[in-house]
């Protein structure tokens, strides 16, 4: 993708929950930033949704990725969030409630992550540049 004023490829993700509770303060607490409740018109679901904007740009970027020992098909997906410092939102994450799979680690010229396991059993993962 050459084209810089393309919107990255995808625009909205979706972690899925047990115990909301248990969740929106693990994620409040590891990302220190409030989530706000999300009215499903349809009634179905309950939502809490992380800060950010509905316009289309940028959108966030993503790859498809083989990493040993990581499985694809259910859980195949990977949610990255962005941070100063991946190691400070990393070094919340057992005290919220949640594992550290993977303490801070170089990508290189992509920066820095840390994988991690929420309070639900999901995957995701810390970005930085440094």
């Amino acid at each position: 993708m050459t084209d810089n004023t393309a919107s990255n490829p995808v625009v909205w993700f979706e972690i899925y929950v047990q115990d909301m509770a248990r969740a929106r303060k693990f994620y409040e607490t590891v990302l220190s930033k409030k989530l706000e409740e999300l009215k499903d018109p349809s009634g179905t679901s309950e939502m809490w949704s992380f800060p950010g904007s509905m316009d289309p740009k940028p959108g966030a970027s993503g790859a498809l990725c083989k990493m040993q020992g990581v499985p694809s098909g259910a859980g195949g997906t990977m949610v990255y969030f962005g941070c100063e410092d991946c190691a400070v939102e990393g070094a919340r994450v057992v005290s919220a409630g949640g594992m550290i799979e993977k303490e801070k680690m170089s990508i290189g010229q992509y920066g820095s992550i840390v994988l991690a396991k929420d309070t639900e059993g999901n995957m995701f993962g810390l970005h930085s540049m440094n």
